[in-house]
């Protein structure tokens, strides 16, 4: 491209002076230029100097209409039908500028802990460094620190959600753009390597534009176990020793306390393992995925033995090595002769080097599943701590311990199966196969009372375990079955705990255990392998939990497996759910007050209760930064413990560049660690702030659902208003996106829920309800008392905040163009859903005492109106498309592909989905 052409680009220069960058991000501002200039060329060269003169025009248009306040009649307008092909281009074009956006801001993340770092006299908030010292501040002794570590455990669980709308061949690109600007991070480069990059980062950006957004054909469970393997393989096995050194010198540093980190870290999965109203999972996809697991984690020891091998030459007439290695090799040269034969005859006086050889065809065995292999992680781990034992004993410290050590770490994470695989069925599925299995049709009628009591017998083995095995329960025991025989194959830590969703009572808990038996899935000491986990899910649900897991406890059958399990009781919350039934105030309420109950059974009854916190992407399902949450958790609910779930985009923002997944993982620990070790000091003001917690929760309840749940016409404007319809086809999970029900909004699942009302740029499920119950308190109670909760409890602070941010996402005028698809509901429908929109912005407003959302998160303004002169032009073409492929009967063809198209869109200007 000449430079008279690459010029008619530079306009992209006045969104950029719309948005205030402060001096530290001045490198991010020359990022976002240089990539939205090469965005510029590429549009220009592959559709055209027109085509581009048609996007600058929208964006300008955007901009206007931003910046003036003007009505957004005119941009819509520009957009009304126009042409399949070009609307489809169109979306691409302002697509592409914000991948590139996104990832400049990545880097700058990576740039930002890299000043920190350069400078000794400052820790960077939230790192390891910063919490410890912060820690020791407060008078935490090393004592205390020593005594948590062993019991300290973190724990990110990947899902298979479907909420991923970027296809793996395209975040692939993604990373060749950020190694090149990560390359150079602080201009270091000379002209000629910038040249370079910047046409490594051109090729990547053509080839993205030149890649289909999503895949001709829905993704399989298969596909699903790639895209998660990638971040746990590729990413995690990567940056886990890095984290573990960071910790260590962090301690070393506030503590002396050295080499004292036990494994913490510990990684799960759903892929495979989520039966939970998919069936497209079984007994097979936890066979396919264990397998698939412990290829890739096999293969990642088979390369790092394969360096280790290049570097360890020491030779035993220059240095001591531990006789255990060299018997430890000597028995392998007995028991693989072939092997042995194979060894370099010039590498015969270096001990470490061969050991190495033979530990990889041990390895290489165990893939096979031959004779000769490992037969468990442990052995494998036993052998690199050999070598790890003898350099240290032997002068190793600077000539290859360091990286034996790595390799340690990620042995005793990863073991042979890479990640706990968690397995999740729904209750009823269980009282079907129970009715089959115990000839009973009435069984899933009868009371929960009476089908524990009918299941106590088969639990503790004092009845006998039935042996017809129906057709109709075939599937479920298939999976028992699969545990008991994969659990010795693959290693106790294969399998993470059992999750029954929609559990209401102990008969649910008790269910999975008769089913066990009945497959004969136990240990040799006759228990049930399996931590099994209930899920409260709806605001019902987790006000009875309490209760629940109180008839658990006292059935003395329960208690023996507890007591095999070592008296831990994991226990799932259900964020999602419990939003979509009660609105975002008496969901966050109710997680609250059920943590906070169930700590107080734990310290009765002797059991640990480990939270495990079913988190989404989005806020209304528990998403926001992890640490403010763990801090803001009640008092006690920690203890050292973080279980969550990690899904969809998020996984992609948090682990997808190994800086931000070590910046991540290290945020988390540091919040647990604080939480546990000084959680905040009881607060005389708390039960008062309570009491008006409960009266907001009980009002935005009875508000939301008086809309959602209880609005005859809710329903039909929903499918009218929002993409919907457009979601339920898109090829991005293998998942369906409605439980089996009516088809009503209680079938749909929580994730085109939340998904639905982010596109239409409303986020209705995220603050519908708060602004009456936030005006009705502030009315009772006064500005100054709510004001005083949000400045000094982290509960109430952190959900005005998560509120506030979805506000700021939001866009009342653009919506209203997706309200009006709903015809004659629009006028019944809208000016409430209005209304009550502008009571939440006003009430937060009054709150926090600003004029304007968002007033001291500069960041985050900055980046959302970086987004918004593209964002708005793709939500207006959505809507001018939806209105004209439903007109035509919602058929398979060009329409549909271009408003997937602006689905994807949206989602990466919003970085939202589900």
């Amino acid at each position: 491209m000449t430079e008279s052409s690459a010029s008619s680009i530079e306009p992209s220069e006045e969104s950029l002076r719309t948005v205030e960058f402060a001096a530290t991000d001045a490198l991010l501002r020359e990022d976002v230029k240089t990539l939205g200039a090469l965005v510029g060329e590429i549009l220009s060269e592959q559709r055209g100097a027109d085509f581009l003169s048609e996007v600058e025009h929208l964006r300008r248009a955007a901009i206007r209409r931003r910046e003036s306040g003007a009505p957004v009649d005119e941009l819509a307008d520009a957009l009304a039908g126009i042409e399949l092909s070009q609307a489809s281009d169109l979306v691409r074009a302002f697509a592409t500028y914000f991948q590139a956006v996104n990832l400049a801001e990545r880097v700058h993340r990576i740039r930002r802990r890299r000043d920190y770092e350069r400078s000794t006299a400052r820790a960077q908030p939230g790192s390891l460094r910063d919490v410890l010292t912060q820690l020791a501040r407060q008078g935490v002794s090393a004592e205390e620190v020593a005594e948590l570590l062993p019991r300290l455990r973190i724990e990110p669980v990947f899902t298979a959600h479907p909420t991923e709308a970027v296809r793996r061949a395209l975040l692939e690109k993604e990373r060749q753009i950020v190694g090149c600007l990560v390359d150079d991070i602080d201009r270091s480069l000379t002209p000629a390597e910038r040249r370079a990059d910047r046409e490594r980062i051109r090729l990547a950006l053509t080839a993205s534009w030149q890649t289909a957004e999503a895949p001709s054909a829905k993704p399989s469970v298969a596909d699903e176990f790639e895209h998660v393997g990638f971040y746990l393989s590729e990413v995690l096995y990567k940056v886990l020793p890095v984290f573990y050194e960071a910790f260590d010198e962090a301690l070393r540093e506030g503590y002396g306390l050295d080499d004292v980190l036990p494994p913490l870290l510990g990684f799960g999965t759903w892929v495979g393992g989520d039966m939970d109203g998919n069936p497209n999972v079984g007994a097979d996809t936890i066979v396919a995925s264990l397998v698939g697991q412990r290829g890739l984690v096999l293969a990642a020891y088979r390369r790092d033995l394969a360096s280790l091998g290049e570097l360890l030459s020491q030779s035993l007439h220059r240095v001591q090595v531990d006789p255990a290695v060299l018997e430890r090799l000597d028995a392998y040269k007995a028991a693989m002769p072939l092997a042995a034969e194979r060894l370099r005859p010039r590498h015969a006086d270096m001990p470490y080097r061969n050991l190495l050889a033979l530990m990889i065809e041990r390895l290489d065995l165990t893939t096979r599943e031959a004779p000769g292999g490992y037969e468990d992680a442990a052995a494998f781990l036993g052998d690199v701590q050999l070598i790890e034992a003898s350099l240290a004993a032997n002068g190793g410290e600077h000539a290859g311990l360091f990286a034996v050590r790595r390799l340690r770490r990620r042995a005793q994470c990863f073991g042979f199966h890479l990640a706990s695989l968690d397995l999740r069925q729904d209750s009823s599925v269980h009282d079907a196969a129970l009715a089959a299995v115990l000839d009973d049709p009435e069984w899933p009628t009868r009371s929960a009372q009476a089908r524990a009591q009918r299941l106590h017998g088969i639990v503790s083995s004092e009845d006998e375990v039935p042996a017809v095995e129906p057709d109709s329960a075939a599937s479920v025991l298939a999976v028992f079955r699969a545990v008991a025989e994969l659990r010795p194959r693959f290693g106790e830590r294969a399998f993470g705990p059992y999750i029954i969703s929609m559990s209401r009572s102990a008969a649910d808990a008790l269910a999975v255990l008769a089913l066990a038996r009945v497959a004969r899935c136990i240990d040799t000491d006759g228990h049930v392998p399996l931590d099994v986990a209930p899920l409260f899910e709806t605001v019902d649900d987790l006000a009875a939990a309490p209760d629940t897991l109180k008839a658990l406890f006292a059935d003395r059958h329960y208690r023996e497996h507890l007591a095999a399990r070592g008296n831990r009781q994991v226990v799932m919350l259900g964020y999602s759910d419990s939003a979509k039934d009660g609105g975002i105030v008496a969901s966050r309420w109710a997680l609250q007050q059920t943590q906070i109950a169930l700590t107080q059974l734990a310290q009765d009854s002797g059991i640990r209760i480990a939270f495990f916190h079913g988190r989404g992407g989005s806020i209304s399902r528990g998403g926001g930064k992890t640490e403010r949450a763990v801090i803001a958790a009640p008092r006690g609910s920690v203890d050292g413990y973080l279980r969550l779930t990690e899904q969809g985009e998020v996984i992609h923002r948090k682990y997808g560049i190994r800086a931000l997944a070590l910046r991540n993982l290290e945020q988390t620990t540091g919040a647990v660690l604080r939480a546990t070790l000084r959680p905040r000091p009881p607060e005389p003001r708390e039960a008062g702030w309570r009491t008006i917690a409960a009266e907001l929760a009980g009002n935005a309840r009875a508000h939301y659902r008086a809309l959602v749940h209880e609005h005859p016409d809710f329903p039909a404007y929903f499918r009218a208003a929002t993409p919907i319809d457009v979601i339920e086809r898109l090829r991005i999970g293998s998942r369906p996106a409605k439980r089996a029900g009516d088809g009503g909004i209680g079938s749909l699942r929580a994730i085109p829920w939340v998904f639905a009302w982010a596109q239409n740029r409303c986020g209705l499920t995220a603050w519908y309800g708060v602004g009456t119950a936030l005006q009705q308190a502030l009315d009772a109670h006064g500005r100054d008392t709510l004001a005083e909760m949000a400045r000094d409890w982290p509960f109430f602070g952190t959900l005005v905040d998560d509120v506030e941010m979805v506000l700021a996402k939001s866009d009342p005028a653009i919506f209203e163009r997706y309200s009006r698809l709903a015809g004659d509901l629009h006028a019944r429908m809208h000016p409430g859903i209005a209304g009550e929109f502008e009571r939440t912005r006003e009430a937060v407003l009054a709150i926090k005492g600003e004029d304007d959302l968002l007033a001291n998160d500069r960041r985050l303004r900055q980046s959302i109106r970086l987004r918004n002169p593209y964002v708005d032009p793709i939500s207006l073409l959505q809507v001018d498309l939806l209105a004209r492929w439903r007109e035509a009967d919602r058929p398979e063809d060009e329409r549909l592909r271009a408003l997937v198209a602006t689905v994807n869109g949206i989602a990466a200007g919003i970085q939202n989905t589900g």
